[in-house]
């Protein structure tokens, strides 16, 4: 069964991974996985930050999410490298979106039928040793002056592609 569960990975905006979460459940992607210190919804009784800051930051992903997080598996987890190895052992082949020398162009990818999608931060991207342990990184080819894309902006590319291309 085709799957794609993307991986945010220390994402700071709250706004971004509201919007991820929204396109990625209107995409009917299978799971989001927020790590590092990627900002996340209210986890309920697990939840152990304080109370203000978690409805503060529930909040302002809620505000671009518009309910999302109701309808869309998603989860959190501080540690990235056992996410991975878990995806990997589940037989996802893991892939990074990030400009590298090594990536190749998003066009030219055949999607696996199970997908784990790796997003980075939203100036710096992904951290070598991360970017390292995947299986292929990913580029969305420019054809402006700007040298990337927001990181909402190519994940929809990426899921688009995953949903509608292949």
């Amino acid at each position: 069964m085709k799957s794609l569960i993307l991986v945010a990975h220390n994402l700071r905006s709250t706004h971004n991974v509201g919007s991820l979460l929204r396109t990625a459940e209107g995409l009917g992607i299978t799971e989001v996985i927020l790590t590092g210190y990627t900002p996340y919804p209210d986890l309920g009784a697990a939840d152990a930050r304080l109370p203000h800051l978690k409805s503060k930051i529930t909040k302002q992903i809620d505000k671009t999410a518009l309910s999302a997080t109701a309808t869309l598996p998603w989860r959190q987890q501080e540690h990235i490298q056992s996410v991975m190895d878990t995806l990997r052992s589940d037989g996802y082949t893991i892939a990074a979106l990030e400009q590298s020398t090594t990536s190749m162009p998003l066009p030219d990818y055949t999607m696996p039928q199970k997908l784990a999608l790796i997003l980075g931060r939203e100036v710096e991207g992904l951290e070598p040793d991360i970017l390292a342990a995947c299986d292929v990184a990913l580029e969305i080819p420019m054809f402006g002056s700007k040298e990337s894309f927001n990181v909402v902006q190519a994940a929809a590319m990426a899921m688009y592609q995953w949903r509608f291309r292949q």
